[in-house]
């Protein structure tokens, strides 16, 4: 288990693996969870709540058999962006009610039909670029929060930065056994011990939020639906 690169589904994980990789995860779709919401100006903890309903529907509609965290999704970002700039975040909201009915008529017709046609719908060849485009369409996003778009580039940004990129980069082709598992989890536990060495972050901002705002009631806004806008900006 430890020497191996993917972990299937059907693998049972031993729980000296479960708790690291579990973290791992976490921390990994906090880019999408915490990141996203932040783009489009809205509270993230609205995000998160929701994220932790859907992933107690799929751990419970699944029977456990399929363990995942259900996070965000970078891929409506430039639809998404297009609708609010020009109707608001809650026309945007209705929009991702109608992609999840989507997504529920997918879940029926794999359920119904199995998998198979959907390598011919979507081939390997179409769905490369895809996520090569998402990951361009971010690659502002990641330099900005860098700094490296800052008219003054802060030296501490670069020194975090590069720490936690060299470690994720070559922690995952250099990495064995145990440590081969979870190279994002490292990278990121890197990256912060470097950001509070370099005084680019503090604890004390942390320990005070979770004093005054540990627990707050998200601020929920219902969809709207606009027709128009599947087809603004073409």
């Amino acid at each position: 288990m430890e020497n191996k690169r993917i972990i299937q589904v059907e693998d049972k994980v031993p729980m000296r693996l479960m708790l690291p990789l579990s973290l791992q995860h976490m921390f990994a779709m906090f880019g999408a969870s915490v990141l996203v919401p932040i783009i489009f100006n809205i509270n993230p903890s609205v995000v998160l709540f929701m994220n932790g309903i859907g992933t107690l529907l799929f751990i419970l509609i699944t029977k456990g058999k399929a363990p995942a965290y259900l996070g965000s999704s970078f891929a409506f970002l430039a639809p998404a962006g297009l609708v609010m700039s020009k109707w608001g975040y809650q026309y945007a909201l209705g929009g991702f009610v109608v992609v999840g009915i989507a997504f529920c008529i997918i879940a029926l017709l794999i359920y119904r039909f199995g998998v198979d046609w959907i390598d011919v719908v979507l081939p390997a060849a179409a769905m490369g670029p895809v996520v090569a485009l998402i990951g361009l369409e971010l690659a502002s996003t990641a330099a900005n929060t860098a700094g490296l778009l800052d008219a003054q580039i802060d030296a501490k940004n670069i020194i975090v930065f590069s720490v936690t990129l060299a470690f994720a980069v070559f922690g995952n082709v250099l990495f064995r056994k145990f440590f081969a598992v979870i190279p994002i989890l490292i990278a990121i536990v890197a990256g912060y011990v470097t950001a509070l060495i370099t005084n680019l972050i503090s604890i004390e901002t942390v320990v005070q939020a979770l004093k005054t705002d540990f627990f707050v009631i998200p601020n929920f806004q219902a969809p709207l639906f606009n027709l128009e806008s599947k087809v603004s900006r073409r």
